[in-house]
C-alpha cells in the first residue's frame, strides 16, 4: 500500500468512529416494532386492570351529600369550615391518609381505609354515614395520583393523574413522548409498594408491553428513560469537534506528504 493510499485509509477510518456512535436505528425509535407492517389488525391479550389501593400518605378526596337539603347545607358548612370546596355535587374535603391508614372525616370519625380500592372506601364511608344522614351519598377519589418521568423524556416531571385507570402509554404521551436518544427497550418503572421498593423493565419495542401486569400504572410510580448510545455522543460534542479538528490537521499533512 503507498503512503498516501494509508494516509486516507486512517481519514477514513477516524470519519467512521465520528459518526457511527450517533447513529440510532429506525428499530430502536418504533414502538411495538414486532408488528409486520403486513399485518392489517391483530388481536392480542389485554392488561389486567387492577384498581390502586388507598396507601399511607395518600389524600382522598371525599364528599358526602343526602336528599335534605337542611342537612346538605349543613354539610357545605362544615366542609368550608374544615378547609374544603364546595359545589353542585355536594361538599369536598380532602383527607391524608395518617401512617395507620386512617382518615379521620368530621362527624363520622376516624375510619381506616388504606388497602382499601376506593369503591370499597365508599361502602365503608356510606355505610358510617347511614347512622347519622338519611340516604347518604358518598364519593371517593384520590386527590394526588401522581407519576414522574425523568429522562429521556420531552418534559420530565410530576404530573398529577385525573383518573386511576393510566397507562404507561398515558405517561408518555402527558410527558410528550420519550426522545429521539431514550432507550425504548429498557425503560425502568420504579414502584413503592410500602415496605418495599420493585423496579421492573419495561420494553416499548415488543407488543408484549400492552398484556403486561405493569401496563398500567399506580400512585407514585416513578419512570425513567435511560439515554442511549446516540445521547451520549451528542453530549460529547466538545471532543468530537476536537477530533474534527485533529482530522483536518491529519488530512493537511497528507496533503503535504503526497506531494512530496
Amino acid at each position: 500500500m503507498s503512503k498516501g493510499n494509508f494516509c486516507q485509509s486512517i481519514v477514513a477510518f477516524l470519519i467512521v468512529i465520528t459518526i457511527f456512535p450517533s447513529c440510532v436505528s429506525t428499530k430502536q425509535t418504533v414502538y411495538f416494532n414486532d408488528f409486520a407492517d403486513s399485518v392489517k389488525v391483530r388481536d392480542i391479550l389485554k392488561a389486567e386492570f387492577k384498581e390502586p389501593l388507598i396507601q399511607v400518605d395518600d389524600i382522598l378526596g371525599i364528599s358526602v351529600q343526602t336528599i335534605d337539603p337542611v342537612t346538605n347545607a349543613a354539610l357545605n358548612q362544615a366542609a368550608a369550615a374544615a378547609g374544603g370546596g364546595s359545589g353542585s355535587s355536594g361538599p369536598s374535603q380532602s383527607f391524608l391518609v395518617d401512617e395507620d391508614g386512617n382518615v379521620e372525616v368530621p362527624v363520622l370519625g376516624i375510619i381506616k381505609l388504606a388497602g382499601l380500592t376506593t369503591k370499597e372506601a365508599r361502602a365503608v364511608l356510606r355505610k358510617e354515614a347511614g347512622k347519622y344522614y338519611n340516604e347518604p351519598t358518598v364519593q371517593v377519589r384520590f386527590a394526588n395520583f401522581k407519576v414522574t418521568l425523568v429522562g429521556e423524556v420531552a418534559s420530565p416531571a410530576t404530573y398529577t393523574v385525573p383518573n386511576e385507570k393510566f397507562s404507561v402509554l398515558d405517561a408518555i404521551g402527558m410527558a410528550g413522548d420519550l426522545t429521539i436518544y431514550g432507550k425504548r427497550e429498557n425503560v425502568m418503572l420504579i414502584r413503592d409498594n410500602g415496605s418495599e421498593r420493585k423496579v421492573v423493565r419495561l420494553d416499548l419495542t415488543s407488543s408484549s408491553l400492552l398484556h403486561s401486569p405493569y401496563f398500567y400504572l399506580k400512585q407514585n410510580d416513578v419512570i425513567y428513560v435511560e439515554p442511549g448510545k446516540a445521547r451520549i455522543a451528542a453530549n460529547n460534542s466538545a471532543g468530537v469537534q476536537r477530533l474534527t479538528i485533529a482530522m483536518s490537521v491529519i488530512t493537511l499533512l497528507i496533503t503535504v506528504l503526497t506531494r512530496l
